[in-house]
């Protein structure tokens, strides 16, 4: 990623993996494996998950700090870490999948449920 790469145009690119790690009321990490993250409007600062309503979920609803690693499919180490803080949640189904613009194999679908607005704060190396 340059130095004037934006991170909605890196995650529009980049291949990889995304491991979400949100913790609990009692400050236990969870990981979870993610889709990329979607940037509203080209807005860094904001980032948006979406997630079903399991520990992942439940989680950013008692604790809203979580962090967000990106593996680059690259050689050697290279990907995106993001701090994250939820400023919001979005339950409306039709919202939720206009957020969702990438195409997503129907055998890989599950039912999201929430949308999750995301403070972001990104560690570029």
């Amino acid at each position: 990623m340059s130095e004037s790469m934006k991170l909605s145009e890196y995650f529009e690119k980049a291949q990889g993996i995304g491991v979400l790690l949100p913790i609990d009321a009692s400050g236990q990490v969870n990981q979870a494996i993610y889709g990329r993250p979607h940037f509203p409007d080209d807005d860094d600062a904001t980032c948006l998950f979406i997630t079903s309503n399991r520990l992942s979920h439940d989680n950013v609803k008692h604790n809203p700090s979580a962090s967000y690693l990106f593996i680059e499919e690259a050689e050697g180490y290279v990907g995106k870490r993001l701090s994250l803080t939820v400023i919001g949640e979005e339950t409306d189904p039709e919202k939720i999948k206009a957020v969702r613009h990438r195409n997503i194999p129907r055998s890989a679908r599950r039912k999201a449920s929430t949308l999750f607005s995301s403070t972001s704060r990104a560690c570029v190396r």
